[in-house]
């Protein structure tokens, strides 16, 4: 939770300085601004793939607002197995970046797990601007677009348009592990 606060206190921050109404990040984040409101208090998780939106409109890296420092390096960036900086934001998905030390990236890997949720239920559906890349490496993923249910398993990928609703759940009661590449 404390990271949430610290992510909340740097888009209060950053906000205030671009002298931006909290409406237009509001509509920025496609979301209210009492909910946009929540989230700059730090009493909700702003998910990553708001952070990137904002990130966009604001012109600096994701890794700033996530970490609070700006990446580095320009020729090249190396994560090592295990590593990588843990983006848990919220519960649904555990993320860990896999360039956050590279400068100017064009594109957002992670190392993305998610858990079975009891009864069969879905994880909440998202909607952002941009495409995504998935490949799974462990489990099964099951992903819904649109009303298209999608069954992956290990070494299947998909390509898809995130401005259409999607969801995904880990199927077998075992945790799926995947490859995602967000542009």
């Amino acid at each position: 939770m404390d990271d949430i606060k610290q992510i909340a206190q740097r888009l209060k921050g950053l906000r205030e300085i671009f002298d931006i109404p909290i409406e237009k990040m509001a509509e920025v984040c496609e979301t209210t601004v009492e909910h946009y409101r929540r989230i700059e208090n730090g009493e909700c998780d702003p998910g990553v793939y708001r952070l990137t939106r904002i990130s966009k409109q604001y012109g600096i890296a994701l890794d700033v607002l996530l970490y609070g420092e700006e990446p580095r390096m320009n020729g090249y960036f190396v994560t090592r197995r295990g590593q990588g900086l843990e983006v848990d934001r919220h519960n649904d998905y555990k993320y860990k970046s896999l360039a956050s030390g590279f400068k100017g990236r064009a594109m957002e890997p992670f190392l993305t797990e998610i858990e079975p949720l009891p009864d069969g239920k879905n994880h909440a559906k998202n909607v952002h601007d941009g495409q995504e890349f998935i490949v799974v490496m462990l489990g099964v993923l099951e992903i819904t677009i649109d009303d298209k249910v999608i069954i992956l398993r290990p070494g299947d990928s998909i390509y898809f348009d995130t401005t259409h609703p999607h969801c995904m759940r880990a199927l077998e009661n075992q945790t799926v592990r995947f490859l995602t590449v967000i542009v």
